[in-house]
């Protein structure tokens, strides 16, 4: 740990949230001397603190040890790269169309990797006036469903939430060509490219 860059890092921070030294320290309980010393590179945050810091800052903790905020590239925002998280522990749905450090339940997620539909996971579309209409033949058990569907083009996202001994259907309003994600809880996340 480099505490030159560490100290850096919170003095920047520190600035960004208005903050003076004292106040830093004051929410802490600790000594504005002990702020000036980490800023100043004399030492680093004790462990102990470093949790409350990072909360105090709204930065991760590694971020911190490390003393490096880089940027992600910027993306413009496309729809279309939309990253899909799911934790395998609350199994809560993150997503992201930039790279970052995605986490939930303490853990860090990568990003699933969709696959092209097979004939165990796929979706059948119907237009039942203005919607596509998906059904599936797919087990919708506790232990194995379809978790959620999510029709993405290229400025947005429609994303649907199921669950288990759910009717094995759901109706999309028609927004134009996209891709069609679902996502199974044990065999991972599938899609359908361009259905109009």
């Amino acid at each position: 740990m480099d505490c030159n860059k560490v100290g850096e890092l919170i003095r920047s921070l520190r600035r960004e949230k208005g903050l003076t030294q004292k106040q830093l320290a004051d929410k802490m309980n600790i000594s504005d001397k002990t702020i000036s010393k980490w800023e100043r590179g004399m030492g680093c945050p004790d462990v102990s603190l470093l949790q409350e810091l990072s909360q105090l800052l709204e930065v991760n903790i590694e971020k911190i040890l490390l003393g490096d905020l880089a940027p992600n590239d910027a993306d413009g925002g496309n729809m279309k790269k939309m990253k899909f998280y799911v934790c395998p522990t609350c199994g809560n749905i993150l997503t992201a169309t930039g790279s970052g450090e995605t986490s939930c339940c303490g853990r860090k997620l990568t990003a699933l990797v969709a696959h092209p539909a097979d004939e165990l996971h796929q979706l059948t579309v119907a237009k039942v006036e203005n919607d596509r209409y998906l059904t599936w033949d797919h087990p919708m058990k506790k232990d194995h469903f379809i978790s959620f569907v999510a029709w993405v083009t290229y400025d947005r996202v429609l994303l649907i939430k199921l669950y288990p001994e759910q009717n094995p259907e759901v109706r999309l309003p028609i927004m134009g060509k996209g891709v069609l994600y679902f996502y199974c809880s044990q065999h991972g996340l599938w899609m359908n490219k361009d259905l109009c």
